[in-house]
């Protein structure tokens, strides 16, 4: 696809800038409110930066690290991967000088947005992010509500995890957040996948990076915004506005996203309206039951 769609999906690796694997402020995604970072340490690296407009949470993606936030300090303990279950992660205001460092390495994502409130520095344990099971039959997921407005205080800051199990579709219905209206809200996102072998794979597999196996997944964005996408691990997709969905897990990987939302509305609020020509799906979803290969992690 060429065009906008182009600009929209961003492979791993384009968005590399200052030591970051992964880059997506306001001026570069050409919108006002949302942001997302991404790091890779090595084992005894560490990082400093300074937030500045941006309100931040630190949260691992694998492994643990320590993060001091002014004069405070804090560690997380982390976890082996995203398929681990929830995680513990920090809160990080808006004009703070951060350095994040990690005894045995890992990857980390910080997301962002732009805000109007400083709120104080935390640490939230994994123990009080809610798990939803959403939606019945190839369409069951999961989502980490970990940054939710009814799970956890932000100024404008929305933020989950999506893990979809091999096969399966997700953001299904396709919903759009881009009108002020009753029911909907105005809101950027940004998708920032991983992609994960089931379980049983074999070591190598005939797609391969660095001798693993190396699957993807795809999603979709139509209407005022176009992206038909394959999408591995590290890919960001930016929806600034149009109907998104759906996300699609290919046979034999699991799929992971970071959905990352801010907007101008002074309520933080999460308000989608489906697609008309498929909100009828949900419908078929009572008789259904769901994938019992979720919860991933722990029990929901």
């Amino acid at each position: 696809m060429t065009g906008r769609g182009t600009s929209l999906h961003r492979p791993n690796g384009t968005l590399a800038r200052d030591g970051w694997a992964c880059v997506v402020d306001p001026e570069t995604a050409g919108w006002a409110y949302s942001g997302l970072r991404v790091l890779d340490l090595a084992a005894g690296g560490s990082i400093s930066f300074d937030t500045g407009p941006d309100e931040m949470l630190l949260l691992p993606l694998s492994g643990s690290a320590t993060v001091t936030c002014g004069g405070s300090a804090a560690a997380l303990d982390g976890r082996p991967s995203v398929r681990s279950g929830p995680t513990d992660f920090a809160y990080l205001p808006v004009g703070s000088d951060v350095t994040v460092s990690s005894v045995d390495g890992g990857r980390f994502a910080l997301p962002a947005a732009r805000a109007s409130r400083r709120l104080d520095f935390r640490v939230q344990p994994a123990g009080k992010v809610p798990v939803e099971l959403r939606g019945a039959g190839s369409c069951s997921r999961q989502v980490n509500n970990f940054c939710t407005p009814e799970a956890f205080e932000a100024d404008k800051l929305i933020a989950c995890e999506v893990l979809t199990p091999a096969g399966n579709w997700s953001s299904y219905p396709p919903h759009k957040h881009d009108e002020d209206r009753p029911g909907e809200s105005v809101l950027e996102e940004i998708y920032y996948y991983e992609v994960e072998p089931i379980e049983a794979a074999p070591a190598r597999g005939g797609d391969t990076a660095g001798g693993a196996p190396r699957g993807s997944g795809y999603q979709q964005v139509y209407g005022s915004s176009a992206v038909l996408a394959e999408v591995r691990t590290g890919d960001v997709v930016l929806i600034p506005d149009g109907w998104h969905g759906p996300s699609m897990a290919a046979p034999g990987y699991d799929l992971y996203y970071l959905n990352v939302m801010a907007g101008p509305a002074a309520e933080r609020a999460w308000l989608i309206s489906d697609d008309p020509a498929h909100a009828w799906v949900r419908s078929t979803w009572a008789d259904q039951a769901i994938d019992p290969r979720l919860p991933f992690g722990r029990d929901a």
